[in-house]
């Protein structure tokens, strides 16, 4: 099976190729400029492993919550990429990316959200699946979901912007942190083998962002108020 993924949701713009159980990955921190080194890197993945988008099996991408220029970016992409080539698509969660590249098998997924919130989700894996046991939201990092046991491990750059307020949430519950974990392609394309092996792939019309806010400023009020006044 040969799938192409790419993840843009936040400051870094990554893709990768899954060939046959073998995962390359090409990925740079680029602040805001992905629009201007997506195709590039795609191209260069593509051309250095001899594969063509049509011998390609599906093409998997981030579909969010994070950045949403990031977001809109990847679903414009692979739907273009896909309908040229009729392949199928995968849309893959950023916070279950994290989960999976974090590497540990209970995680509880952060992502700063900006606005003095986070992208958060709970996940647990068994038999090499993951359940969510908390779906993607958005919360206050002081309000995240109560979760159950020990030995859990935080994944995401939520906890470096809100380090304090989410290690007292789960102060005796967490086993280590993880603050620069990333969601990033190589994960997406293994969170997505399963799913396009089950012929479960999307038209390329469906892939669309998940975007679990719909503004990007507070007003000065709110500002104020989350500030403490």
């Amino acid at each position: 099976m040969k799938i192409l993924a790419l993840e843009t949701s936040t400051e870094y713009c990554s893709v990768a190729l899954w060939l046959d159980g073998v995962v390359t990955e090409k990925i740079e921190q680029v602040g805001q400029r992905h629009s201007e080194v997506l195709m590039g890197m795609l191209d260069q993945l593509l051309k250095d492993a001899g594969v063509t988008l049509q011998q390609l099996d599906g093409i998997a991408f981030g579909e969010g919550p994070g950045s949403f220029t990031g977001i809109r970016i990847a679903c414009g992409v692979t739907q273009g990429l896909a309908l040229g080539a009729s392949l199928p698509v995968v849309g893959i969660s950023t916070l279950l990316a994290v989960a999976e590249a974090s590497g540990q098998d209970k995680v509880i997924a952060a992502l700063d959200a900006r606005m003095a919130e986070v992208y958060f989700a709970v996940y647990q894996r068994q038999d090499d699946i993951w359940q969510a046991l908390v779906a993607p939201c958005l919360c206050l990092p002081d309000g995240t979901p109560e979760i159950e046991g020990v030995g859990w491990h935080g994944a995401g750059s939520g906890f470096a912007a809100h380090a304090v307020p989410l290690q007292q949430r789960y102060a005796g519950q967490l086993a280590h942190v993880d603050a620069g974990c990333i969601p990033r392609a190589a994960a997406v394309a293994v969170l997505a083998v399963p799913v396009l092996a089950a012929g479960k792939g999307l038209d390329a019309a469906q892939a669309l962002p998940v975007y679990l806010r719909d503004k990007v400023a507070l007003k000065t009020s709110e500002r104020l108020a989350r500030q403490g006044g």
